[in-house]
């Protein structure tokens, strides 16, 4: 064994008796339009009535490296959500909707999996790999370990990644349907918002709802995960490779230039920057009204945010 890997302890299952009455209408409620709203990337995307011939082949190849870069950070996601599921279960007396929610989430990451794989293989073929293996460390990340540790505080790993996470996603999301007019692109965010919202949203409500019950020690923890996260993951160019600190990520920002001036789904390294910006100023103040510190956060290259 790596001596560098340290082993992940695990709790002990203690899952009887099994409640599952419905405690948080909220959270139920998004279950249960998340159902009402599921959809077939299949069935539902207008796979035969695209525009992508009308782009130059230099945007179709840019697009194919954006969205096989978009299809491996939910393929991430789609490992972190059962192991998220795993560890509701396990901890007793944990509510069940949660559990109810988590089990649709997984199946909308899935879809956005199929999308973006099938998207980028429309524009010039699906990429495995990063062409610069130093981004692949960025994009292994071991998200599903963190959430089965019995050491990490499962409220604060939900309010980290769900709440200011998904958050990030969606907002990003949103600026990538804005600018995006080829029919296909607009067709598959406009599907991927929805569910990005609902992803959120039921990170701002479970945060919501445990943050009563935390001490000063919880809440603590909560900070030191949302800073963690960002100065970890974020500023290594996860969701915006713009942020990277120590990677080159010319090439990647010039493949966004292109893919946003093609409209094929995307906006510059810069906008994303500003989005990204954008939602820690908004997450911090939503985080303090839950009485939860989001500290300032220092970039390399940018300053303080």
């Amino acid at each position: 064994m790596n001596a560098a890997v340290q082993p992940t302890r695990m709790h002990v299952e203690r899952r009887f008796p099994l409640d599952l009455h419905k405690t948080d209408d909220n959270i139920r409620r998004l279950y249960e339009t998340a159902k009402q709203e599921r959809w077939n990337p299949e069935a539902d995307l207008p796979w035969d009535q695209h525009g992508l011939t009308a782009a130059s082949q230099e945007a179709r190849s840019a697009a194919a490296r954006v969205w096989s870069r978009r299809a491996w950070i939910e393929y991430t996601g789609m490992t972190e959500t059962p192991a998220l599921l795993i560890r509701f279960c396990l901890e007793l007396n944990r509510e069940s909707d949660p559990k109810y929610f988590l089990t649709v989430r997984n199946t909308e990451e899935a879809w956005h999996v199929e999308s973006f794989h099938r998207y980028a293989e429309a524009c010039a073929g699906y990429v495995e790999a990063p062409a610069d293996p130093a981004w692949q460390s960025v994009f292994n990340r071991t998200m599903y370990r963190d959430a089965l540790n019995a050491e990490t505080s499962i409220d604060a790993y939900v309010v980290a990644h769900c709440a200011f996470v998904d958050t990030l996603e969606f907002e990003l999301a949103k600026a990538w349907l804005k600018n995006a007019s080829e029919p296909l692109a607009r067709a598959m965010l406009a599907r991927c918002v929805l569910d990005y919202e609902r992803h959120a949203a039921f990170g701002w409500l479970y945060a919501e709802r445990r943050v009563s019950g935390m001490d000063t020690a919880s809440r603590e923890r909560v900070s030191l995960a949302l800073q963690r996260h960002i100065e970890d993951a974020e500023f290594a160019g996860y969701h915006c490779c713009g942020l990277a600190t120590v990677i080159d990520a010319a090439p990647e920002a010039a493949d966004l230039e292109i893919v946003a001036r093609a409209g094929l789904g995307a906006v510059s390294a810069a906008d994303e920057i500003a989005i990204f910006r954008r939602c820690v100023s908004q997450s911090r103040e939503r985080f303090a009204e839950l009485s939860i510190a989001l500290p300032p956060i220092t970039h390399t290259h940018l300053g303080s945010m």
